[in-house]
């Protein structure tokens, strides 16, 4: 387990793969509560039956959103911060899905630090993610994500 408590912490690891998650099942309830919450009810993410019949491997086809949604969970198995009031997601500088992440797959996450430093009373950290599909040769989504951790006295 990793854990950053400071902007120094953070710093040390620029550069530095800081962890892999162990994989996770991505099913077809995950995917149907996405959908619930989203309102993207497409056939393609929520009719097993009809995916069957009419796409390519047979199966629902997980929301691309759905799968970088998951880069919180996953990569809470191998980072913490000790001492965190609260994170705001300030954003992505770079998203991509490679890859269909379909109900039964499983994936996991690469995290690697890009940059930190203080801003605006918090860590500024960006992350570069992938998030592999297991048996796949590339990951099913890549991404660069801004966060602001504020860690307690950061004065």
């Amino acid at each position: 387990m990793v854990k950053i408590a400071s902007v120094a912490d953070a710093e040390a690891l620029v550069g530095q793969e800081i962890g892999v998650s162990k994989w996770y099942e991505v099913t077809q309830r995950d995917i149907d509560l996405f959908a619930e919450a989203t309102g993207d009810n497409q056939w393609i993410h929520v009719d097993p039956e009809r995916a069957a019949k009419e796409l390519p491997g047979g199966k629902t086809i997980a929301h691309g959103y759905l799968t970088l949604a998951l880069i919180p969970r996953l990569t809470s198995e191998f980072v913490e911060f000790p001492g965190l009031q609260r994170t705001i997601n300030f954003g992505c500088n770079k998203v991509r899905f490679s890859a269909m992440v379909c109900a039964g797959d499983e994936v996991r996450i690469r995290t690697r630090v890009a940059r930190a430093r203080k801003r605006a009373g918090a860590l500024y950290l960006v992350s570069e993610h992938a998030i592999e599909l297991k048996g796949a040769r590339k990951p099913a989504c890549t991404a660069d994500t801004i966060g602001l951790y504020f860690l307690g006295d950061m004065s």
